[in-house]
């Protein structure tokens, strides 16, 4: 079966059909990085977690770009806030997000580039506009796109330009020549730090939030790639404005397939750091491990709205209980290669197969887990485990899954530093990173350094 993904441009489901054979080229937009992350970002960064784990197990090689947006107004603000200086923050931020998705078992992606090391890109692509009549300086010293001059604006969201005049604000900013045009270069102001300015032709500023993925997409994957994602609430403005800049630079599609995962919702309303409803990933894990973290984000479908609550985090460890019970029982066979032709196997390949459908994979590994418990088959197990790790989960040991609770003491956590020491002695590597992933699962992050590793715990 071929692999079909919903793709948001065309509103329907398309095969994948990489532009360059065999190679699937993905560009996500990920965090603007000012705080800790919350459920809702870590809904997005685990669909697309997903999808790179499943083109891989497809046999496919991916490169994986996901950004950091690391200038913008708040990320300013709270620089200022703390005293500190932009990069200081950011790369606190930074550093924190890594830890906290790690322990999700989000795997990086290929590519992270920060925005602030793409400037010079970003003015090239403003300058391509500018020549091309679709982006203006205004008296304000702001350098906007001219989107009315752009005939396809609108494709991807569906909103026409007679519908996003009728829902315009009273209050425009000064200097647009149209109430649409967004901003590509922000003029800088007196009270912002240096720190948040750059030298240009258009006189000192900072790009705009949009140009920066434009960019950074392009120098990365191309000026045309295979997928590009993001959360529900990026479709409008901002994946909108960067086909406008995109393609209205280039004279070629952005990207073939247009991916959006659902919300996350608590009380009926998006997760946001606006509404103040957020939960961050930290505080969620004090309260649950890391896996069944995960396995209530995959059992429900990218694109569908999740609702986040307590009740549903105690259902879905109790799930996961089930499964891991079932391995408890058998020693799985390690290593299983999955035999694709098995009809439980190939049901869990249709369901991923068809737009990455982990509600209908994780019911085919309850019904393993049903066949494992009344057979006791060694190689049931093995490839319970195995189809497991297409979107990874059942990677851990079960009788430490089976522990609900369970902390690690001080000598175990020794013992496993051991192991990995004595693992990439012998270039072991895959295992090294294996031990990482469980003491991380376990809230322990290690920091290796020429004197040796040392370790500290995460709440």
């Amino acid at each position: 079966m071929t692999l079909r993904i919903y793709n948001t441009l065309s509103r329907a489901l398309e095969p994948l059909s990489p532009l360059e054979p065999g190679h699937v080229r993905m560009y996500v937009c990920g965090m603007t990085i000012y705080d800790l992350c919350h459920i809702g970002h870590a809904r997005m960064m685990m669909a697309f977690d997903v999808v790179q784990r499943w083109l891989r197990s497809s046999g496919l090689r991916v490169t994986y770009v996901r950004n950091i947006t690391d200038i913008d107004d708040k990320i300013i603000k709270r620089a200022v806030e703390r005293g500190i200086t932009i990069r200081a923050l950011t790369d606190e931020m930074i550093e924190a997000m890594h830890v906290d998705i790690a322990r999700l078992g989000i795997e990086p992606p290929t590519l992270e580039p920060r925005a602030t090391e793409y400037v010079p890109q970003m003015l090239s692509l403003i300058g391509r506009l500018e020549a091309k009549g679709l982006a203006y300086q205004s008296g304000s010293g702001d350098v906007n796109y001219a989107v009315r001059k752009f005939p396809g604006y609108g494709k991807l969201s569906g909103k026409s330009l007679d519908d996003l005049r009728a829902g315009e604000r009273v209050a425009v900013l000064e200097g647009k020549d149209d109430p649409l045009d967004f901003v590509l270069w922000k003029s800088a102001k007196a009270d912002e730090p240096d720190d948040a300015k750059w030298d240009s032709a258009y006189g000192k500023g900072r790009p705009g939030w949009h140009i920066e993925c434009s960019a950074m997409s392009c120098q990365t994957l191309g000026e045309s790639f295979d997928i590009h994602g993001g959360g529900a609430d990026l479709q409008f403005p901002h994946h909108e404005n960067e086909i406008a800049q995109s393609e209205g630079a280039n004279g070629k599609p952005l990207a073939s397939i247009w991916m959006h995962n659902g919300f996350v919702r608590v009380d009926n309303e998006k997760m946001s750091k606006s509404l103040g409803n957020f939960f961050t990933i930290r505080e969620v894990l004090q309260k649950y491990d890391p896996e069944t973290v995960r396995f209530f984000l995959l059992r429900t479908h990218y694109r569908s709205a999740l609702n986040y609550s307590d009740v549903h985090l105690d259902d879905a460890r109790n799930s996961l209980k089930r499964l891991y019970t079932a391995l408890s029982l058998v020693t799985p066979a390690s290593l299983v290669a999955i035999d694709w032709a098995n009809p439980l196997a190939a049901r869990f390949k249709a369901a991923m197969d068809e737009d990455f459908g982990t509600p209908e994979a994780v019911a085919v590994l309850f019904d393993l887990a049903s066949e494992v418990n009344k057979t006791r088959s060694v190689q049931l197990a093995g490839l319970l485990k195995a189809l497991g790790g297409c979107i990874g989960l059942l990677q851990g040991e079960a009788s430490v899954f089976l522990q609900a609770g369970a902390r690690l003491d001080d000598a175990t956590i020794g013992h496993l530093i051991a192991q990995r020491a004595k693992a990439k002695a012998l270039r072991n590597f895959a295992e090294a990173d294996r031990i990482r992933q469980e003491l991380l699962a376990q809230g322990v992050v290690l920091k290796d350094s020429a004197a040796g590793t040392t370790w500290e715990t995460v709440q």
